[in-house]
């Protein structure tokens, strides 16, 4: 059983709204009737792995790309559909996966470009805030090869927000990061955008981005829309199978529903809405699954990673399944330990078993 999601919230304070949005290129449908909305100051994340058409949405939002079917509004007003306005007259910034800087002009002369009908003093001061902003007011003066790959990033993202765009658009911009600069990237992203008043759309495939950065997220596979919700929701909550091992590492137990819960061989879940022997799959996070040395445990060690604060075991049940545990880094159980394993979260994610139609 799949769950498609749309936002369905009323007009009042949205910002951006696309409603049935469907675009092909040749053979391969990039979106599937999509509908969502963004409310105003409000972050939120398209998530998805590559080709689930997030980018797509962007350029369709920024004026870039035509929608098939279905329109797309701002603030209320049709720029794509029934009606067209050309990306510059749409108030949109848009910031790239490459910073894309003119190499010939300093970091300031790159952010004041693009600030039309203001005198040259006046460009020269909000070039210098948003420099400011985004902490680099100190190398207004450099030209592009003499900046770092984040310092270039932040020319960038000050260049797009300088003209005070309604909407800023963000297509996976710390991809090109230094895996360390791009996780202190993100928290000062997501300041930045707060500090702005932003309203942001922001595309990724990666979920501790979309986690840090998010007020909400919209998980996307093969053009459509899953869910959307806040961060906490997609991970505790996910509406779909696909989600719950899209977001976050999820072992799936198998097990029949009787008596309203679902019977698994690490015990019994409440399990609600099913008819009786329904064939289901558990979801269990491994930071959910608790394990302890057992002489007569019907489990086996069979691997484990040590990741500093914690320790992944692989353990396989009787059955002869794996799942993955997370232990904290100073329990340290040997392969070939036998255990006991159970979930200690009293949250409960009971799907239909794949293929399982519970329709009717």
């Amino acid at each position: 059983m799949v769950a498609h999601a749309g936002d369905t919230e009323g007009a009042a304070g949205v910002r951006v709204r696309l409603v049935g949005v469907s675009k092909r290129f040749g053979a391969i449908q990039a979106l599937r009737g999509l509908t969502l909305s963004v409310h105003t100051g409000e972050i939120l994340v398209l998530l998805g792995p590559s080709g689930c058409g997030k980018t797509t949405a962007l350029r369709i939002v920024a004026g870039l790309e035509y929608p098939d079917e279905g329109w797309v509004e701002l603030a209320g007003q049709v720029v794509a559909g029934p009606r067209w306005v050309p990306p510059e007259a749409r108030g949109v910034g848009m910031v790239f996966q490459e910073p894309s800087l003119f190499p010939h002009l300093t970091a300031l002369e790159n952010v004041s470009f693009g600030l039309r009908g203001l005198s040259r003093s006046e460009r020269l001061r909000r070039a210098h805030q948003v420099l400011d902003r985004v902490g680099i007011r100190d190398l207004a003066d450099r030209f592009p090869h003499e900046l770092s790959g984040g310092e270039q990033q932040r020319v960038a993202l000050a260049r797009a927000l300088a003209p005070g765009p309604s909407v800023l658009l963000l297509d996976e911009p710390l991809s090109s990061l230094d895996p360390e600069l791009r996780r202190r990237m993100r928290e000062e992203l997501r300041h930045i955008l707060k500090e702005e008043g932003c309203t942001a759309i922001l595309v990724t495939h990666d979920q501790e981005e979309a986690f840090a950065v998010a007020d909400r997220i919209g998980v996307l596979s093969r053009g459509r829309l899953w869910q959307v919700g806040p961060p906490e929701e997609i991970y505790h909550a996910p509406a779909c199978r696909f989600v719950a091992d899209f977001v976050g590492e999820a072992e799936f137990l198998p097990g029949r529903v009787y008596d309203h819960v679902a019977r698994t061989e690490l015990g019994d879940f409440p399990c609600n809405g099913l008819p009786e022997g329904t064939p289901v799959e558990v979801m269990v996070r491994p930071a959910e699954l608790a394990v302890e040395p057992s002489p007569d445990g019907p489990g086996v060690v069979v691997g484990r990673r040590f990741r500093g604060p914690e320790t992944v075991y692989e353990v396989r049940l009787a059955s002869g399944q794996v799942v993955r545990c997370r232990l904290s880094g100073d329990k340290v159980l040997k392969p070939g330990t036998r255990v006991r394993v159970w979930a200690t979260s009293p949250r409960t994610v009971v799907f239909p078993a794949e293929g399982v139609d519970v329709a009717g």
